[in-house]
């Protein structure tokens, strides 16, 4: 029985420079994006949601052959624009990470790093995501490294108002978390498990499997370099973590 799922990191889609100056990890040009869902689907991969992969790491549910996972860090108005349409056509479910106290803002953020900010969804936009099928995360408030806050209740406030500020604009239940710049440590695992959220993401670089914990899942990320070719590659490649994972006592109940 299958046991490992690649969860698949995204972050914008659209249309961008051949090369992109730095940062190219931000960036997936929407024609290789389209091939990269095509070869899935004539590969045989099967895409399924986050849902999906907490009850077959779990144990509750199998894990068909083949899984993937999609997910996609900040909720840029370019995945509604983009990457939304592509996905219906091949009926993919996928998870949008939102930064609950920036909506309908720009990703500011990026600014330091010398970035561009881009729009982010507001909530109408989000709800529109939901009723196309796809599942709404937490990427915190103000999507700071987690692992660099000094304070347990700073790093609490962000998971703990994050998911209620998603839930009062949607309606509805937000059980998923990503890591900002996947930065985690022992404190920020124990507060999304304290919030109630059933899986957690990080970029630690590896497929995911029964022997992880849910809420320090490894995902690999797609650039802007990233060929449906390249796309194969890295879910043919056994992964290995870039640091030390988290581990705690015991994994999500």
């Amino acid at each position: 029985m299958n046991s490992r799922v690649h969860i698949l990191m995204y972050h914008r889609v659209g249309h961008f420079p051949d090369r992109m100056p730095s940062h190219r990890g931000q960036y997936c040009h929407l024609p290789r994006f389209k091939a990269q869902m095509a070869m899935l689907r004539h590969l045989g991969y099967r895409v399924i949601g986050l849902d999906e992969v907490v009850a077959g790491l779990r144990g509750e549910a199998a894990l068909p052959d083949r899984a993937v996972a999609l997910t996609f860090d900040d909720a840029y108005v370019d995945f509604l624009e983009h990457a939304a349409p592509v996905l219906a056509e091949y009926r993919y479910p996928a998870c949008v990470y939102a930064v609950a106290g920036m909506l309908g803002g720009k990703s500011e953020w990026v600014a330091p790093e010398g970035l561009t900010p881009a729009p982010l969804m507001d909530a109408i936009q989000l709800r529109e995501v939901q009723a196309m099928g796809f599942t709404v995360g937490s990427h915190t408030m103000s999507h700071p490294r987690l692992a660099r806050v000094e304070s347990v209740a700073s790093i609490t406030r962000e998971l703990v108002d994050s998911k209620q500020v998603l839930e009062d604009a949607l309606g509805r239940q937000v059980d998923h978390f990503c890591y900002p710049y996947g930065s985690h440590d022992l404190r920020a695992a124990d507060a999304a498990d304290a919030a109630g959220y059933r899986s957690a993401t990080t970029c630690l670089r590896a497929a995911a499997t029964a022997r992880d914990d849910l809420l320090t899942l490894p995902r690999k990320a797609v650039h802007q370099g990233t060929t449906a070719f390249g796309l194969f590659w890295k879910l043919l490649a056994r992964n290995h973590y870039k640091s030390p994972p988290i581990r705690r006592n015991s994994p999500a109940a």
